[in-house]
């Protein structure tokens, strides 16, 4: 029986050198413009701006939306096509600043010379993104008697734009394991210095 094994002094791996590109790089297929229809880059909006001039948000959440620190406000937004229009949709999260639990969530696509609001949530621990077009809405849930920083579950919500509004396209449902420790709360990371 023979055993074959990496020489000591290799890379582990054969050195004959670096692999051949050019065969490879030929055979890949270049991207159309059709491949990169769509807008690529978007132009940058004041979220606070969009918040603070939409009349769908009620006056208590405009009053609370004040800066954590100097004027550094808790809100994230993310640029991407949900609704097929011509400039990118923008998608607004608003947090809490002491530990930032998602309060409300909004879309707003351009129409014309302004944006609109065409979708909102205002949750409790809501959070939304744009996955390959699609709007998806992470909501936590809670057990009674659950710390803010540990629930019991989430939903994931899955939204498609169809039309002029956005219908549910998908549900699931995760509940999270208690089986940490001796099933309370989960012990704080340990210092990789030690």
């Amino acid at each position: 029986m023979s055993l074959a094994a990496c020489s000591t002094g290799g890379t582990g791996s054969r050195d004959e050198g670096a692999a051949r590109t050019d065969e490879i790089a030929a055979a890949a297929p270049t991207p159309s413009a059709s491949d990169t229809a769509g807008p690529q880059s978007a132009e940058r909006v004041d979220p606070i701006a969009l918040l603070k001039a939409d009349p769908k948000i009620g006056q208590r959440l405009k009053s609370d939306l004040k800066p954590c620190v100097a004027d550094a406000y808790p809100v994230d937004a993310s640029y991407g096509d949900l609704t097929n229009a011509s400039a990118p949709d923008v998608v607004v999260n608003v947090m809490t600043c002491g530990d930032a639990v998602g309060i409300g969530t909004y879309v707003y696509r351009k129409q014309s010379d302004r944006y609109e609001n065409v979708f909102m949530a205002e949750d409790a621990a809501v959070y939304a993104t744009i996955d390959r077009g699609d709007l998806v809405v992470t909501k936590q849930v809670y057990a009674k008697g659950d710390p803010v920083a540990y629930p019991s579950g989430e939903d994931v919500i899955t939204y498609r734009w169809s039309g002029s509004r956005f219908t549910q396209h998908d549900w699931v449902h995760n509940d999270y394991s208690r089986a940490v420790g001796d099933g309370a709360e989960p012990a704080p990371a340990a210092s990789p210095t030690g």
